[in-house]
């Protein structure tokens, strides 16, 4: 079934002729990037937004990964920090993020003659809440993982049968995630938790999240490698460093790492509503 998708993939991509990818780095826009690239050849173009939601690790990694793949790579500056509906933070942040991103692309996009914007959505992504589906909608952006019914795990089974090694790469999305709804986003807050978390990777936990609230930090690891956290790293020194960074509390999240966990104050809200 998977490789019946891949088929569907490569002839989608193959009826756009020409196509521009956002790519992030991320393993879905990615698995995107390769397959356009084995489909279109030069016809194909990988562009990278630059923000400071975007850390610099992974920027470089998205540039090593292009290069792997053979793909034509640019970089773009997007603005989002400068617009206050995406700075406040509110919980349809993600739909100014993507506006900037696919109204800086766009215009690319038909300059260089590229007919089609196509991003990293996946079919799971659809049944989340994510309201940058719909600005990069709105804008005609396409989403042929999701169009084909390709989902997280899909993803990762068909990076690992093209031969790509960061097939089992963690997820990494936007730095500004990190924050509560309501919590204003700063380019120094995004910084210290960005530093954070390259800090905890770099102590062996690839797979974490560094959540920020006011100047608390919350440490999220998937839930079975809590205990040996505790038992084998230096609290203390962890402790001490994420202080340096600037935050004042650093607390460990014992339900553990959940995507979409920060959802569940609207899900509460619907509720009492």
């Amino acid at each position: 079934m998977v490789m019946q998708k891949l088929d569907r993939l490569q002839d989608l991509l193959q009826t756009m002729d020409r196509a521009l990818i956002a790519y992030s780095g991320g393993i879905d826009s990615t698995l995107v990037a390769k397959v356009a690239y084995d489909v279109l050849g030069d016809r194909a173009l990988a562009i990278t937004a630059i923000s400071p939601s975007l850390l610099p690790e992974d920027l470089e990694d998205a540039r090593i990964q292009a290069a792997t793949i053979g793909i034509a790579h640019e970089e773009v500056y997007t603005q989002e920090m400068e617009n206050p509906d995406y700075t406040s933070n509110p919980v349809n942040r993600c739909y100014f993020c993507k506006s900037e991103l696919h109204d800086t692309l766009k215009p690319l996009a038909l300059q260089q003659g590229y007919p089609y914007v196509v991003d990293g959505v996946n079919a799971d992504d659809l049944q989340d809440y994510r309201p940058g589906i719909q600005a990069a909608k709105e804008r005609g952006a396409r989403s042929p993982l999701a169009e084909v019914g390709i989902s997280k795990v899909e993803v990762r089974q068909l990076s690992q049968h093209l031969g790509l090694p960061w097939w089992d790469k963690p997820s990494q999305p936007c730095l500004s995630s990190r924050f509560p709804y309501g919590e204003e986003i700063t380019v120094e807050k995004l910084r210290r938790v960005g530093r954070a978390e390259v800090y905890l990777r770099g102590l062996g936990w690839p797979n974490l999240r560094v959540r920020s609230q006011g100047d608390t930090a919350r440490i999220e690891l998937p839930p079975e490698s809590i205990q040996d956290f505790v038992l084998k790293s230096n609290l203390a020194q962890i402790v001490a460093k994420l202080q340096e960074l600037g935050f004042l509390f650093v607390t460990l999240d014992l339900e553990g790492y959940q995507s979409g966990k920060l959802n569940r104050v609207l899900e509460r809200q619907a509720v009492t509503v």
